[in-house]
């Protein structure tokens, strides 16, 4: 009996509803006549005095002239870059996200040597000195300092964290090494040559990338910021916020130190931002999507981490956590915003 009643009600609502859209309807049609034919008395009365009427001119956001309810613009969502799946032959013209008309430019690249990479290093740090590269790794449990053979990528000298620790960005410093931790705001100082830990220093934000300038570390927390650190007592000396020209460039991650400007992995994102230390202005970005291959994936990868440099004959060196393969690479400057890829 309620299910009746409810109907019922429900039939005399629409009913009623119906009634109102049909009276709704026919003024709004009587409305629509009158304004017609008051827009063709006034037409007659410009044509007869010998003028044309005004030009209509839209008002931005007004609703369509039609009557119809104007459709709300598309909420614009974000995701995070996924792992570069596409696979670049020689002379492949590859997308890269677009900076604006009068921003920084993007270079492309050209891989000049690929060499193996252990496949299960979490890559957090890399830095080139005197023929082989040193290595910081992350995840509990996982974490390492490591010496490697460029051509082989055998690990020829490890020094293990305790599994309490995840590991992040690496910098040489003479005879030191210094290796900084994500959460736990550790820094580690190191004997270069025995991976002895001669010291530990506490910083209070999240520790990501690390490189040496020479004179002073500089530092990243995946935030905008690069922080200026003393190279013997890790105390904090400045600091700059990066930005381009849309504003502040998040989720900086590992760094390297390159002919007076400071390169950045962006996290979760095929790109390396090139930025000026002392403005923090991007004056450059890298597009490096597609280097590696499908076919290269032994298991599953993570993201683009990872960057060293030769000094002495200028080669540069790329790879990511979980990587099989480490790359060299040469820039190679864009035509009309887009990077061209070859390989050897």
């Amino acid at each position: 009996m309620g299910t009746g009643f409810g109907q019922r009600q429900g039939t005399a609502m629409r009913d009623d509803r119906s009634f109102a859209a049909k009276s709704g309807h026919d003024r709004r049609t009587s409305a629509r006549a009158l304004a017609s034919l008051l827009a063709a008395l006034l037409l007659s009365l410009a044509l007869l005095l010998g003028c044309a009427p005004p030009a209509a001119t839209a008002t931005p956001g007004a609703a369509p002239a039609t009557g119809e309810m104007a459709t709300p613009a598309a909420t614009q969502t974000s995701t995070p870059a996924a792992t570069p799946t596409a696979t670049p032959t020689a002379a492949v013209i590859e997308t890269p996200q677009a900076p604006a008309a009068d921003g920084a430019p993007t270079y492309g690249y050209r891989v000049i040597n690929e060499y193996p990479h252990d496949p299960g290093a979490f890559t957090q740090g890399l830095v080139y000195y005197d023929g082989v590269l040193y290595e910081g790794t992350g995840l509990w449990g996982s974490s390492s300092l490591r010496k490697v053979a460029l051509e082989t990528g055998e690990v020829l000298q490890i020094h293990n964290l305790a599994p309490e620790y995840f590991g992040e960005g690496i910098a040489l410093v003479g005879d030191h090494i210094w290796q900084i931790t994500w959460r736990e705001q550790a820094a580690f100082l190191y004997d270069r040559e025995t991976f002895e830990q001669l010291n530990t220093f506490r910083y209070p934000t999240e520790g990501w990338g690390l490189t040496y300038d020479g004179t002073r570390l500089i530092m990243s927390d995946g935030s905008a910021n690069l922080y200026f650190r003393d190279p013997e007592t890790f105390q904090l000396l400045g600091q700059v916020q990066v930005h381009d020209e849309q504003g502040p460039v998040v989720m900086l991650n590992e760094l390297e130190y390159i002919d007076g400007q400071v390169y950045a992995n962006v996290w979760q994102t095929d790109r390396i931002a090139i930025i000026d230390p002392d403005n923090g202005q991007v004056a450059a970005w890298i597009n490096l999507a597609g280097i590696l291959n499908p076919e290269d994936y032994e298991q599953p990868v993570d993201v683009l981490n990872g960057i060293a440099y030769d000094a002495a004959n200028g080669r540069l060196f790329v790879t990511g956590k979980l990587w099989p393969k480490l790359f060299e690479i040469e820039l190679m400057p864009t035509v009309a915003h887009l990077p061209i890829v070859f390989r050897q």
